[in-house]
C-alpha cells in the first residue's frame, strides 16, 4: 500500500491521513463524520442527507457486495465523499451490476481507501466533525490548511438535493393521499407508505402551505435531508402554517422541522449520530428499539417547554431527544428512520400510527 499512496485528507488541525484514491479523483473540502453501521454502503452512498460530506466507514471492508441497481436511496447520488480502510473492486454478489468504485466515479464522488480508519474515527470522536480536504498526496499541508481557512461549507443542501417539480408514486388502490414535502427524501420511505396504501405527492421543500391544501391532502410527511434545519426557514414557515389542520409525521430532518414549526430551537452535536445500533426508548411505552440514525443537529429539550410538544422518545446513548408529539394536532415526529433499508426495522410501526392518525383524521376517501 506504501508505494500505491496517492491521495489524502488534511484535517483543520493539521492531521494528515494519507491513502489510496477511488471513484472520481477530485478534490473537496466537506465536512467529515463517520458512520457505524456494518452493511448498507450503497444506501449510505445514496442517501440525500450525505451531501457535503465525507463518511468515514467503521467497518472495515466496503465494496464486498458491489452496487445494485435496486437498492438506491436517490437516483442521483450526492455524498461528497467515502473513505475507507480496505475497498474491494471485485465484489461478490449475483445482484451486483457495478462496483462501488464505478457508481462513485461516474458520479463525481471521490473516495480514499487504506486510511487507518480507526486512528481517524477518534478523532472525530474525540474532537467533533470539522472541515476536511481531500487532495492529491503532493499537496503540501501548508496549502492545504489555506484552502480549508478561506472555504466555507454551503448552506444550500436541500435545495440543490430536492425535487424541481412535484411527482407522484401510488399504491394500486391508495386509501390515503400524503403530501410528502422533500427536503431530500428516500426512497425508502416512498415505499414505506406506498406499501401501506398511500398515494405520494412529492413537493420541493419551498412549496408554500396554500399550495399542499389546494392537493388536498390526508396527510403531510416530512423528509429527512443534509444540513442545518434553520437553513431552510421556507419549509418552517410552511409546516408553521398547517399545523392542526392535518396529520403530520417528520422524520429526521422533518423532525428538527417539526420542533422549530413549534418553536422550539435546535443545536449541532459534536460529532452526530450516524448508524444503524442506536438504541432509543420509548417513553410511552417502556420499550427499546434499535433504530438507524443519520444527522447532526438535535432538537434542544429545553426549548420545548411553553410549545404543546412532548418529548416521546430518547436517546439511551446521550439522552438527546429522538421523538416528539403533538397529540392536539395529531402531529409528530422522530430524529432516526423508521425506513432504514437495510437497518433495524424495530420502529416501521410508527408508518402504522401516521395511517391511524389520517383515519383519525376523517379526510380520507
Amino acid at each position: 500500500m506504501a508505494n500505491n499512496l496517492s491521495r489524502k485528507i488534511i484535517l483543520e488541525d493539521g492531521q494528515e491521513y494519507c491513502g489510496t484514491g477511488f471513484g472520481a479523483d477530485a478534490d473537496r473540502v466537506l465536512e467529515i463524520v463517520f458512520n457505524t453501521s456494518m452493511v448498507g454502503y450503497q444506501e449510505i452512498l445514496s442517501d440525500p442527507s450525505y451531501t457535503d460530506q465525507a463518511v468515514v466507514m467503521t467497518y472495515p471492508l466496503i465494496g464486498n457486495y458491489g452496487m445494485a441497481a435496486d437498492d438506491y436511496e436517490t437516483k442521483t447520488p450526492t455524498i461528497g465523499a467515502l473513505i475507507v480502510r480496505e475497498y474491494n473492486p471485485e465484489p461478490s454478489n449475483f445482484r451486483a451490476g457495478k462496483t462501488l468504485g464505478e457508481v462513485m466515479e461516474a458520479y463525481g464522488i471521490p473516495g480514499i481507501a487504506g486510511v487507518d480508519t480507526r486512528k481517524l474515527n477518534r478523532s472525530i470522536r474525540d474532537f467533533g466533525s470539522r472541515k476536511a480536504y481531500l487532495c492529491d498526496i503532493d499537496t503540501p499541508l501548508e496549502k492545504g490548511l489555506a484552502i480549508l481557512k478561506q472555504t466555507e461549507l454551503p448552506h444550500d443542501a436541500v435545495k440543490r438535493v430536492c425535487c424541481k417539480e412535484p411527482w407522484e408514486a401510488s399504491a394500486e388502490q391508495p386509501r390515503f393521499h400524503v403530501v410528502a414535502v422533500d427536503c431530500g427524501i428516500k426512497l425508502n420511505i416512498l415505499r414505506s407508505l406506498v406499501g401501506r396504501g398511500c398515494r405520494v405527492t412529492v413537493v420541493p421543500y419551498d412549496t408554500t402551505a396554500g399550495e399542499i391544501a389546494a392537493l388536498s391532502p390526508d396527510g403531510v410527511f416530512l423528509s429527512n435531508g443534509p444540513g442545518d434545519p434553520t437553513d431552510v426557514p421556507e419549509t418552517i414557515k410552511t409546516v408553521r402554517a398547517l399545523l392542526g389542520r392535518y396529520p403530520i409525521f417528520g422524520v429526521c430532518l422533518g423532525h428538527q422541522i417539526l420542533s422549530l414549526a413549534y418553536g422550539a430551537k435546535t443545536y449541532k452535536l459534536k460529532f452526530g449520530h450516524r448508524g444503524g445500533n442506536h438504541p432509543v426508548v420509548d417513553l410511552d411505552t417502556g420499550k427499546i428499539e434499535i433504530s438507524s440514525q443519520n444527522h447532526s443537529y438535535a432538537v434542544d429539550e429545553k426549548s420545548l417547554a411553553g410549545t404543546p410538544l412532548r418529548v416521546t422518545h430518547r436517546n439511551l446513548l446521550d439522552g438527546t431527544v429522538e421523538g416528539v408529539a403533538c397529540d392536539r394536532d395529531l402531529s409528530f415526529s422522530v430524529q432516526y428512520h423508521p425506513e432504514s433499508a437495510p437497518g433495524p426495522r424495530d420502529s416501521a410501526h410508527l408508518f402504522d400510527r401516521f395511517i391511524r392518525n389520517m383515519e383519525r383524521g376523517g379526510n380520507h376517501a
